[in-house]
């Protein structure tokens, strides 16, 4: 059952993975850098996948053009959480819609002039990196992503889940 999955203790596998991950997230300088930082990781990094030419597919008929390379990043990630969580993965689905709605808003300015999307969204990217890695100077203490490549699909949820904890709704 999704987001049932527990080892031998019974400890779900969501919560290990968050116990892990607040190891290396305790300074609070370093948790705001992440709060602010994360999302706009996600954001770019969405915006930066939406860039890659898609190929126009005759069987998707009037669907050509809705789908994209970030159509099958945001299914795989949603899928990998409504395993861990579903309250979390419905979350991140929402917001994720949200941030496809900023991204075609950026498509429709570069359209009247603005800068293209891979420009905004590689700088966004490459300067929310260098808060990271600031945060984790401050922490003194490595990215999580360095022992286990899966903690950058947990960072984005687990700042969710620090969210929902304050709120005490369950995830």
């Amino acid at each position: 059952m999704p987001g049932k999955t527990t080892d031998a203790d019974g400890t779900r596998a969501v919560d290990v993975y968050f116990a892990k991950y607040a190891e290396s997230h305790q300074n609070s300088t370093n948790e705001l850098i992440h709060f602010i930082c994360i999302p706009l990781i996600v954001f770019s990094l969405l915006g930066l996948v939406w860039s890659i030419p898609f190929p126009n597919l005759s069987f998707l008929g009037a669907y050509n053009g809705v789908f994209n390379w970030a159509s099958f990043l945001i299914a795989f990630s949603i899928y990998y959480y409504l395993k861990l969580s579903p309250m979390l993965s419905y979350l991140m689905l929402f917001i994720l819609f949200g941030f496809s709605y900023a991204i075609i808003g950026i498509e429709h300015w570069h359209k009247t002039g603005g800068p293209a999307l891979w420009q905004v969204s590689l700088i966004i990217f490459l300067v929310s990196w260098v808060g990271q890695f600031i945060g984790h100077k401050i922490e003194g203490k490595k990215p999580s992503f360095l022992d286990d490549i899966k903690f950058l699909l947990i960072g984005p949820i687990y700042l969710l889940h620090l969210v929902l904890k304050k709120l005490s709704i369950k995830y």
